[in-house]
């Protein structure tokens, strides 16, 4: 069974897409509480962004750099959230150091990943 079968499950069900973020972030805490690896951490992070985008594409009222924003704030409230679950504990004074470069990079890459995952969700709908 993947890591984000229970945040994305219970975040569908939400009616909005602050509480479907806010749904999918707590679970995902819950089920990495016991560790994560980055691979895990990454997993999450393309399942929260296919949700924030399929959950923006329909909004007409934003313009792009709005929706993107958004979807970047989402993934960066998910690295703060559960980033530290998959350091090691013998790593951790390393990670203290080496955090904000790492949530700078994971930020960009979630805006390049953006760009390519929104053609994908228009064409699986």
């Amino acid at each position: 069974m993947s890591i984000t079968t229970i945040p994305i499950t219970k975040a569908v069900d939400q009616p909005g897409l602050l509480d479907k973020i806010a749904t999918f972030i707590a679970s995902a805490k819950v089920v990495s509480a016991d560790g994560l690896t980055w691979s895990e951490f990454g997993e999450m992070l393309l399942a929260l962004l296919r949700l924030v985008v399929s959950a923006l594409d329909s909004v007409a009222t934003l313009s792009g750099a709005e929706k993107k924003a958004m979807a970047i704030d989402a993934v960066a409230r998910l690295f703060d959230a559960v980033a530290d679950y998959a350091v090691p504990v013998a790593a951790y004074p390393l990670w203290l150091v080496a955090r904000p470069a790492v949530r700078s990079l994971v930020l960009a890459l979630a805006g390049g990943v953006l760009e390519q995952l929104l053609p994908l969700v228009r064409l699986a709908r």
